[in-house]
């Protein structure tokens, strides 16, 4: 297959479009941020803006993204069907029934995250349930910790299943899925925290994030050059596939300065600026995170695409 340019439409039909990428952009999201949440509240306890944030974030990405992934299969109503026929041997039905514990937990998690705002409320329901919560926070925690790395790691499994489809079927994809998710959870969390927290009363918090994020993007690199190398070593097509997907074509070039470029070299260089003076402005800390967030998205809606057109 030779090097190719111009749109991308013009090779190959897209079973697997964007709203697919930005599935897997919302549910590692959510995963991540539970992640995140639980080890914000062991660090700095549950009375902080950037635990609260990671909380909500957590069961808003995840209803979305599975909206998104009910209206995208055609037959909303049908779906019922696959949260009752069970087949293990399916990614896809696993993924599911990982999600169907996920998503519950993560909003009565969200709902004992924000126990005070709800009380303020004066219903009695709301605030016995938000109490209720609040009192199950320590063990929904840890089934949240567990079940957010599964979930984190199905978006990946649920493509690298796809055997025939070079870019996908590596075992390196979903660690790298994984990682990204709790890259832009670290990143959505802080953007969300600085945002409230305007006299940086909390700003232990937002440099945990940063650092926390830091790790998170070299770790992501480094899983990106594997699974390239992996793929490469895999087989010629293989090779093919990877040296097509690298090639200056418009898909490449939204990887080297998307995802590369603005989503993690940029990202670093404000963290290790504002790392090594312990310090920060709220406005570097938003701009860093939302070229991580962008990064993150375009790195799965690369992902999806290269996967299919680079065969």
């Amino acid at each position: 297959m030779n090097n190719m340019s111009g749109s991308l439409a013009q090779y190959t039909e897209i079973y697997w479009g964007w709203p697919i990428a930005f599935y897997l952009f919302l549910a590692g999201l959510s995963a991540g941020a539970s992640i995140v949440a639980v080890l914000i509240s062991n660090k700095f306890g549950k009375d902080n803006y950037y635990f609260k944030a990671a909380a909500l974030i957590a069961p808003v990405a995840i209803i979305l993204g599975l909206a998104l992934l009910v209206l995208d299969l055609g037959k909303p109503l049908s779906f019922y069907w696959i949260l009752l026929l069970y087949n293990f041997d399916s990614v896809m039905s696993i993924g599911v029934a990982l999600l169907l514990v996920y998503t519950p937990l993560s909003v009565i998690y969200a709902i004992g995250a924000f126990k005070n705002e709800i009380a303020s409320l004066k219903i009695s329901l709301f605030d016995a349930l938000a109490n209720l919560a609040s009192k199950l926070s320590g063990l929904l925690g840890v089934l949240l910790f567990i079940l957010g790395i599964g979930v984190g790691a199905y978006t990946g499994f649920l493509l690298s299943a796809a055997h025939k489809i070079a870019l996908w079927n590596t075992p390196v994809l979903p660690l790298l899925f994984l990682v990204s998710g709790l890259s832009c959870a670290g990143a959505f969390t802080l953007l969300l925290g600085v945002l409230k927290d305007e006299k940086r009363a909390q700003k232990q918090t937002a440099h945990f994030l940063l650092k926390f994020d830091f790790l998170a993007i070299v770790a992501e690199f480094l899983l990106i050059v594997a699974l390239f190398m992996v793929v490469k070593g895999t087989s010629a097509s293989g090779a093919q596939s990877v040296a097509n997907a690298l090639s200056a074509n418009s898909l490449g070039l939204m990887f080297y300065i998307g995802v590369i470029g603005l989503g993690m070299a940029v990202p670093i260089i404000l963290d290790l600026s504002v790392l090594k003076v312990h310090d920060f402005k709220r406005e570097f800390a938003v701009l860093n995170a939302i070229l991580v967030i962008c990064g993150v998205f375009l790195l799965r809606y690369y992902i999806v695409y290269a996967g299919q057109i680079f065969i």
